[in-house]
């Protein structure tokens, strides 16, 4: 019998059968492989706190090159030590990404696009909750925010042949599961933002293979951060974990990241195919 390609969309379910079975590969992180990234340089944006965090934490003690792009430091990333740390980095604003080339010193082996941004009312057209400007940040964040980051980096030659790009995105931007998802609809900034990242980066895999840039299209999978917190009393439902532990299931796909998976859109809880 032949391994599935797509993750489960009814996540409460996922994480019940993943704990019916006993499924190592979500319920540990036991096949996370620290030392495919030590010795390698890796840039994040958004690393002074959340998942962004966790990755810097985690990419330090691997071994790891960091370079933290923010647009301003924390204690705790600061207290990391980063090889190099770039504030400043607004990933809404034209310039501040244009200053990256001048920025950064050398060219990088994985640009992980980690920055977003998570408006907390869950919006409703019944209830008169919509609000465009927030939907419009989201996705001027979320998805335009990785695109002009990585072309920065690009034409500054950051991005040599054999680097990796690492889209931190959601199951939220997957179509095909809104119904299951959600089936009385809401939220809409939230899903549109990711949706659109979804696009973006699909098309940047399609342009960067022509340069030998592999690009991965990852859900981080339910992380227990600020920016879910208004999603707190489903958080053990639906297997939400410590943002430490999400940051090993991220790296352990940027790991995998290479030309045959470019472009797919990969659950990092189970390392399944999400659909569009």
């Amino acid at each position: 019998m032949s391994s599935p390609r797509y993750t489960q969309a009814d996540q409460p379910a996922r994480f019940a059968a993943a704990k019916t079975a006993g499924n190592a590969r979500m319920l540990t992180t036991d096949y996370y492989d620290p030392s495919l990234l030590a010795g390698k340089r890796v840039a994040v944006t958004g690393a002074n706190r959340g998942i962004g965090l966790a990755l810097a934490t985690e990419l330090t003690a691997a071994g790891a090159k960091l370079v933290a792009l923010v647009r301003q430091s924390s204690a705790a990333l600061d207290a990391l030590g980063p090889s190099e740390l770039v504030t400043g980095v607004d990933v809404t604003d034209d310039a501040a990404c244009s200053s990256i080339a001048a920025l950064v010193s050398a060219p990088v082996d994985v640009l992980v696009n980690n920055a977003g941004y998570f408006y907390e009312p869950v919006e409703r057209i019944d209830d008169g909750s919509l609000n465009f400007k927030e939907e419009m940040k989201m996705i001027d964040i979320c998805a335009l925010g990785p695109l002009r980051v990585t072309n920065a980096f690009f034409h500054a030659k950051l991005l040599q042949p054999g680097a990796r790009v690492a889209m931190i995105t959601s199951q939220g931007g997957s179509i095909g599961w809104r119904t299951v998802q959600n089936p009385t609809g809401g939220d809409y900034g939230h899903h549109m933002s990711k949706a659109a990242a979804n696009m973006m980066s699909a098309l940047v895999a399609q342009e960067m293979r022509q340069h030998g840039v592999s690009v991965g299209i990852l859900h981080p999978g339910f992380n227990k951060t600020e920016m879910t917190k208004k999603y707190e009393e489903i958080w053990e439902v639906e297997g939400a974990v410590d943002p430490a532990v999400g940051a090993k299931r991220v790296l352990h796909e940027v790991g995998r990241i290479d030309m045959e998976s470019t472009g797919k859109f990969i659950n990092c809880e189970d390392g399944l195919e999400i659909p569009w």
